[in-house]
């Protein structure tokens, strides 16, 4: 494992010109033009560095730029998967769990980047791409450190009708870790 990329999973290694650009980048949010070429400007300073690829995310989703900020998370996929010495495609990592899952910074990331386009996969009604990444996740976080068996829940409850019907019970997570994942069906 790389001690840079750890460190800039953390927000570290910055060079000064691209945190002062990610600091502009922040004052302008609401000035979405200015805020955008202030994150170009990162970008092409450092392009591969996650601290440039979480901004540009935020930038996207929080300005409701769904399907932007998806094709940020392809980006920030493939960066942590070469991190970590895994295939660069997401739907080729092998599905068993990654050590670190709980603590260390290049595993997290990559399994929350996952998570954010499983969620962002939801919402675009993308029902392949959410499925099969929250299965990638349940089998790479069997403990559930980053949170995604809510978001299964979430997904196999809708594809449930919302659990409505009558005789059938909704899907509901009310655990955490291991346990969450245990209540919840094999994907469908």
């Amino acid at each position: 494992m790389d001690a840079d990329f750890d460190a800039a999973v953390l927000g570290q290694g910055l060079p000064p010109a691209v945190e002062a650009a990610l600091a502009e980048a922040g004052a302008q949010r609401s000035e979405p033009v200015r805020a955008m070429a202030a994150l170009m400007r990162a970008q092409s300073l450092a392009p591969d560095h996650p601290a440039v690829l979480i901004a540009f995310y935020r930038h996207h989703f929080y300005g409701h730029r769904l399907l932007m900020a998806r094709d940020v998370a392809r980006r920030a996929l493939v960066i942590g998967a070469q991190a970590l010495g895994l295939p660069a495609v997401w739907r080729e990592v092998p599905k068993r769990a990654l050590p670190g899952a709980r603590h260390d910074a290049p595993t997290r990331f990559f399994l929350f980047v996952l998570k954010g386009y499983a969620y962002l996969s939801l919402r675009l009604d993308d029902a392949v791409e959410a499925r099969d990444a929250l299965a990638l996740l349940r089998a790479l976080d069997p403990d559930d450190w980053v949170g995604a068996a809510l978001l299964e829940a979430v997904r196999q409850r809708a594809l449930a009708g919302g659990g409505d019907a009558e005789g059938e019970e909704p899907v509901y997570v009310q655990a955490t870790g291991a346990a969450a994942w245990s209540r919840l069906p094999a994907a469908a």
